[in-house]
């Protein structure tokens, strides 16, 4: 597939919510707020997407304006990388449990409502096979088949989610570890 959404070393793209931190320190020095963290994402993603480092689309070509809405939805879920998870968070002031990160971009950055949980988001839209997910289609996860979790499709087998209780808002990778076992469907939402 082509280029990788988040620019740059292997650190990212094998990132797993629930995967030990790396030694050797942190990319971002501690002291910084989250909201300048996030300030220096977004800057970076539109500098990025401003030289033609476009996110990659799927197969399935869309019309320019749809491309343009998906991006901005994405754009606007990896500004809340490193928003602190909270049960029932709904925004980026409380923090964001799973369904609250999905339900805040979608609305904010679509216009679309979609409904509170993750097991009534997993009803809407249409089921869509795992080979043919594209950007910004949701991702759910569960056990002993319930659905207990969703994030976002990025492409390139990533997605962003809030995982749980201790973890930020993160990149997170659907081939391997913790979430590879868990992955139950995708579906894509009417309006995208």
């Amino acid at each position: 597939m082509a280029s990788s959404l988040l620019p740059g070393g292997p650190s990212l793209r094998n990132d797993s919510a629930d995967a030990p931190e790396a030694s050797g320190g942190h990319m971002l020095p501690e002291a910084m707020t989250l909201s300048d963290r996030a300030l220096m994402l977004a800057t970076d993603l539109n500098r990025m997407l401003g030289q033609g480092q476009d996110i990659p689309l799927s197969k399935t070509d869309l019309p320019v304006a749809e491309q343009g809405r998906i991006k901005g939805m994405l754009q606007k879920a990896l500004a809340l990388l490193g928003t602190p998870y909270r049960w029932g968070g709904t925004s980026p002031d409380q923090g964001f449990d799973c369904s609250g990160l999905v339900g805040y971009v979608f609305r904010n950055a679509l216009g679309i409502e979609l409904p509170r949980v993750s097991r009534e988001m997993a009803k809407t839209g249409e089921v869509i096979d795992r080979d043919a997910m594209t950007e910004g289609d949701l991702v759910f996860f569960g056990r002993r088949g319930r659905v207990d979790h969703v994030g976002i499709y990025l492409g390139d087998g990533r997605f962003v989610h809030a995982p749980r209780t201790g973890k930020d808002v993160t990149v997170s990778s659907l081939d391997s570890g913790y979430w590879s076992g868990k992955f139950m469907e995708a579906r894509r939402v009417d309006g995208i």
